[in-house]
């Protein structure tokens, strides 16, 4: 499972118009399932996505968590972030879990997201076309591997 985070001021996912889920200070997720991804990766994601610290604290330091903070967290699945992209000029998907399973291990992260971060987990349509907008906060980006 890769997850690419990034801190953000506001950010929200809109399908046909409808904004779906909207979060304001905290981190939209994007996250790429892949082939064998399952509980473990679940576990060890959902660990990370409200532990690691990229928030500042009172020295401006980067040493506050989601959880710590309270902020919102956006999750989107992006099967692009599993893409083959090391050589060519197209992305090959093969290494990208099928939909099917994909759908199972990104619902599986959402609901485990959601009953351990009351302060609020939002969300997509998982398939969909989603229009993600947000304002990323410094800008901080990291890519997080379970």
């Amino acid at each position: 499972m890769l997850t690419l985070i990034q801190r953000v001021t506001s950010a929200s996912v809109t399908v046909d118009g409808d904004t779906l889920g909207a979060i304001g200070p905290g981190l939209l997720a994007l996250v790429g399932v892949e082939p064998g991804d399952g509980d473990a990766q679940v576990e060890r994601m959902t660990q990370r996505l409200l532990g690691y610290r990229v928030f500042a604290d009172e020295q401006g330091r980067m040493n506050r968590s989601l959880a710590d903070s309270g902020g919102g967290l956006l999750l989107v699945s992006q099967f692009t972030l599993a893409a083959d992209t090391r050589s060519g000029m197209r992305p090959g998907f093969s290494t990208a879990a099928a939909p099917e399973d994909a759908e199972r291990v990104f619902s599986q992260l959402l609901a485990s997201c959601r009953k351990s971060h009351p302060p609020g987990v939002e969300t997509g349509r998982f398939g969909a076309h989603m229009v993600v907008s947000l304002v990323n906060d410094g800008p901080v980006t990291f890519l997080l591997k379970a």
